[in-house]
């Protein structure tokens, strides 16, 4: 009966995720155009990694890596903010959530007219005194612009996160502290990130993935990879070879790059799961 029961979840899985991936794996190995079909070994992905639109995809991963703590550290404050009832938190909790269930087209829609160069996000520099900026026009910017657009856009999600992580912090522990004069940061420090530690390396986990793979939409309404291939990330650069230039097999091997580091970062959350169990 246990068989049985597990049967229908285990066909899910096999047929929509393990068959997928080594159909996936096999035809990364083949030719496109007029080799299309014939057996061509680790050419794509050779070709992959002397291409430098692919490789400024990988480098913009680095970038991910690099903001992975801001997009934690946000979701975390305003959770603790939260849960420590500052005035409105009611409200908060509701407005913090809604960019999570738009599109990511009417976002990128919205900050294409926000960050445009004649702009609210310009006329307000301009205000202050400082020189407007080519937010999504100038490869400096663009990448880092797009990344702030999808933080603030996700966030809330990570915050229900946070807050049901909450859920389980000692209260003993937060009395205690009050009792002691600690103070705000000094609660955060050895209190609240103690205590939510488990919480935070699965935020880290599941938000690094997000950024790897929910992207494209942002990217595809806010710069479409540009400017001159600036913001290209993985999965728009299958995209690209996909749909755009008829080359399956070039995409195919791009994929089974992008599962490489997802797995990387999914090996990492077992062993910080693991050492965390062995610390509790």
């Amino acid at each position: 009966m246990p068989f049985v029961l597990v049967a229908p979840a285990l066909l899910v899985v096999v047929l929509l995720r393990i068959v997928p991936l080594i159909m996936g794996a096999s035809y990364s190995l083949t030719g496109d155009g007029e080799a299309n079909g014939a057996f061509v070994g680790l050419e794509n992905y050779r070709e992959l990694f002397s291409d430098e639109l692919f490789l400024t995809a990988i480098k913009n991963v680095g970038l991910l890596f690099l903001a992975l703590p801001v997009a934690v550290a946000v979701p975390g404050l305003l959770a603790t903010f939260l849960y420590l009832k500052v005035p409105g938190h009611r409200l908060y909790r509701s407005v913090y959530f809604v960019p999570v269930v738009l599109s990511p087209v009417i976002i990128g829609a919205i900050f294409n007219v926000v960050l445009s160069f004649d702009g609210p996000a310009n006329q307000f520099l301009q205000v202050v005194g400082a020189e407007p900026i080519d937010w999504l026009g100038d490869s400096t910017f663009a990448m880092w612009t797009v990344i702030g657009v999808h933080i603030w856009a996700t966030f809330g999600m990570a915050l229900v996160i946070f807050m049901a992580g909450f859920a389980t912090v000692d209260q003993s522990l937060l009395d205690a502290a009050r009792t002691d004069g600690a103070n705000l940061l000094q609660t955060i420090r050895h209190v609240i990130i103690p205590e939510l530690s488990q919480t935070i390396q699965f935020v880290f986990i599941t938000t690094m993935i997000g950024m790897l793979t929910n992207m494209f939409g942002l990217l595809y309404i806010m710069t479409a990879g540009g400017p001159g291939g600036a913001t290209y990330l993985p999965e728009l650069y299958i995209w690209v070879q996909q749909g755009q230039m008829n080359r399956p097999a070039l995409a195919s091997a791009a994929s089974m790059v992008l599962f490489a580091l997802m797995l990387v970062v999914g090996l990492l959350q077992i062993r910080l799961i693991k050492r965390a169990t062995k610390e509790g």
